[in-house]
This record gives C-alpha cells, structure tokens and sequence, in this order.
C-alpha cells in the first residue's frame, strides 16, 4: 500500500507580507502621497486636564418634582416653568373614559344617569396648572 503524497512545506511567504504586518493595521500614510488616502486622520482627544488655582463647579440637576406627586387634587410642587414653589390649580376635563361609561350608560338604557360621569372627577383627567404662569405641569388619570 502506497501512502498518500504529501504536500510540500509552505515555508516561502508572498512577497510583502508578513504575519506580524498582517494584524498592524493599515501602512503609515505618505505625506507626499498622489493616491488618496482610505484611513482618515483623526485626532485623539485630549484628556481633561484642570488648571490649578481655579475651582472646578459641577452641577447637578434632577428631574423636575412635579413626577410622581401629581394626585388628583392639588400638589404643592416647584413649577418647572416659572422655578416658583406653588400649589397647582386643579381642572377635571372629560376623557375617553368618561365618553365610553356614558355611551355604556347609553347603552343600558339609564338616560337619567347619562350625565354622572360627567359630573364625577373620577371619570376625568385632572390636569394640574400653575397659577403663576399658567403652564400645564402634567395630567393625573385616575
């Protein structure tokens, strides 16, 4: 029994190359270069570096205290618009849940009671206001 041929040893490389220029990244650019370069220059940021003799302030800022307290009568809050500590003033508008327990009152034939949910501040959206500027701080939904 013959044994298979083997193939003869690799050892010349292309010309050019080699392994450790294979994982280095792209050639130095020529400065003089005519052919267009494919690896931009980018600059490397420099790292912050403080001067002396000067305080360094940082500010931090959280998120505005009206999320979160809204209820369904008035809060007492710090506008975020107007930066005035206030109580909010308070209106019930209707809203598709107040349309829909009508229509289904509607539906059940209870015309005297069409009307409730209307009348009724669970049923609507309380829409907290500022009584300083008048600006819409945020809507509670029961």
């Amino acid at each position: 029994m013959e044994k298979p041929a083997q193939p003869p040893p690799y050892s010349e490389t292309r010309p050019g190359f080699t392994p450790a220029s294979y994982y280095q990244g792209p050639p130095p650019q020529q400065p003089h270069s005519s052919q267009p370069s494919f690896y931009p220059s980018i600059p490397q940021p420099q790292p912050y570096q403080p001067q002396q003799g000067h305080p360094t302030i940082i500010v931090q800022t959280t998120t505005s205290p009206s999320v979160g307290v809204l209820g369904s009568g008035p809060s007492h809050i710090v506008c975020p618009t107007c930066r005035a500590d206030i109580v909010t003033t308070v209106q019930h508008i209707p809203n598709c849940r107040t349309h829909c327990w009508a229509a289904i009152l509607c539906l059940f034939v209870c015309w005297p009671c069409v009307c409730l949910p209307y009348c009724m501040n669970s049923c609507q959206s309380a829409h907290h206001i500022c009584p300083n500027c008048n600006a819409q701080i945020g809507i509670y939904e029961y």
